[in-house]
């Protein structure tokens, strides 16, 4: 891919980044569901777009030949970071709720926790790229990964996770002074003539920590479906600007989606398979995405029909209404 095209898409990125925080997340605000699912729709609308401009050859300049084929991988790698982001959904529910971060305030941490997250994952993917360029045999290391990594996910449905434990937590508060309570949307105080670092500060740490260790997972997956670093790049940055208003407009009603856990984890396995064939069958690009597409379709669907555990189930209020 030529240079003015990574120009380009990295100019887009900085300027939708600006627009997002410099004017219509200005002043702190909480974010409404209405408001959370016109961005979730603009996102997809841009990524759809995108893959378009791919296809009839006004992005990227791919040869009339592949135009069609790098396509489908973007879509591809696209709904496959979007529907493993979903994770990334819970864990920052988790966190807000145990650090008690307002509402007014969770925007600007998903804001600077995944602007973080486009360098790390910029940095894993080049380097994925490059050791499987080089090393081809990486690629079946990245299969047992996703595999093992899908096993473990279905196991784990029911596991609690506690901040608390963690020890990336333990670590923090041992280098850095934390202040005991909220400075407003502030990630640092100066306390005594001391600088120290605010809760919120710890909680996007926690941010940048979770999508770092969802990077293992996402990132090879997606070097699956395709190679080609432009692709893998642009639908990860897709997936990831979205993933906020993703979260706003989802954090309410994870708990009525309990079978998409399991969904998730059949799409690693699936994933794995595929890198661990390769060699052997190519599968083909159009039939992957069918696949992805019908594994989380069944997911969602069978969450409306079978009812969850009562562990998995929301507590429900004394009046007996839904939560």
């Amino acid at each position: 891919m030529t240079p003015i095209w990574w120009f380009i898409f990295s100019v887009f990125v900085l300027g939708m980044l600006a627009l997002d925080l410099g004017v219509f997340h200005r002043k702190a605000h909480v974010v409404k569901v209405r408001e959370a699912l016109t961005w979730t729709a603009i996102w997809v609308a841009l990524a759809l777009l995108f893959s378009l401009g791919i296809a009839m050859g006004y992005v990227g300049a791919y040869p009339e030949g592949l135009q069609q084929q790098a396509s489908l991988e973007f879509l591809s790698g696209y709904v496959l970071e979007k529907s493993l982001s979903v994770d990334n959904v819970f864990v920052f529910a988790l966190l807000f709720a145990y650090f008690k971060v307002p509402q007014l305030y969770q925007h600007r941490v998903l804001f600077w926790g995944i602007l973080g997250a486009l360098v790390m994952r910029a940095v894993f993917i080049f380097a994925g790229v490059a050791l499987i360029e080089r090393f081809h045999w990486i690629l079946y290391i990245f299969g047992v990964i996703l595999i093992v990594s899908g096993v473990k996910m279905w196991m784990s449905k029911d596991v609690e996770i506690d901040p608390a434990t963690n020890p990336v937590l333990r670590l923090t508060r041992r280098l850095l002074p934390v202040s005991e309570t909220m400075h407003g949307q502030d990630f640092f105080v100066r306390q005594g003539g001391k600088l120290m670092v605010t809760p919120l500060f710890v909680v996007l740490i926690f941010v940048e920590w979770s999508d770092l260790v969802f990077a293992v997972d996402s990132i090879p997956a997606v070097l699956a479906v395709s190679r080609d670093p432009f692709i893998v790049f642009t639908s990860n940055v897709f997936a990831i600007l979205g993933l906020r208003s993703l979260y706003f407009a989802l954090s309410g009603v994870m708990d009525r989606f309990h079978m998409l856990h399991y969904g998730l984890s059949a799409i690693l396995a699936f994933v794995g398979v595929k890198m661990l064939i390769v060699d052997f069958y190519k599968v083909p690009i159009g039939i992957s995405l069918a696949i992805i597409t019908a594994i989380l379709t069944v997911s969602v669907v069978t969450s409306f029909y079978i009812p969850p555990k009562k562990s998995e189930a929301a507590p429900e209020p004394d009046s007996g209404g839904a939560a």
